[in-house]
């Protein structure tokens, strides 16, 4: 039997509990789900790409089913070279399904073989977004219950506190 692989890509800047509920979900359906970790420096990140990876491999250590790695270029092009047959995007709100269903069709448009599976997120998570995160914390807000203590550790660290 051919096991069920996807990837879940996203710049993960850092990883939240919104994610985590995903990937967790994700792994309900999949064998296996690499989260992809895009190197896209345009974006400005907080965390480089390695700080990145090595947050998700600690926060996700217990679950041998979840694999860490970093692409760039093609989402597609990565996704077959992993033996994916799904993509896995996370939606949180309508203005989400909008800018995904033009990337499923372009990626269904360049290959045939990879799907793409929308989760809609928890209830709880749909505001959350790695950007807010950084911002709140960046304000000395409360993030308790939205990253995990290990990246909220690291968020300390960046902004020196």
């Amino acid at each position: 039997m051919t096991k069920k692989i996807a990837v879940y890509p996203g710049s993960f800047d850092p990883i939240t509990f919104g994610h985590l509920d995903i990937i967790n979900r994700a792994l309900k359906i999949f064998d296996e789900v690499v989260i992809a970790v895009a190197r896209n420096e345009r974006k400005s990140p907080l965390f480089t790409v390695e700080e990145r990876v090595d947050l998700i491999r600690a926060v996700l250590k217990q679950n041998e089913r979840a694999k860490v790695d970093t692409f760039e270029g093609l989402l597609v092009d990565y996704a077959r070279s992993q033996k994916a047959q799904a993509i896995i995007r996370g939606l949180r709100a309508i203005s989400d399904f909008e800018y995904e269903l033009q990337m499923a069709q372009i990626n269904r448009g360049i290959s045939k073989d990879v799907e793409t599976v929308f989760l809609m997120t928890s209830v709880f998570y749909s505001f959350l977004s790695s950007s807010m995160v950084k911002e709140v914390h960046s304000l000395r807000g409360p993030i308790d219950g939205l990253v995990p203590p290990l990246v909220k550790k690291a968020l300390d660290a960046k902004f020196n506190r």
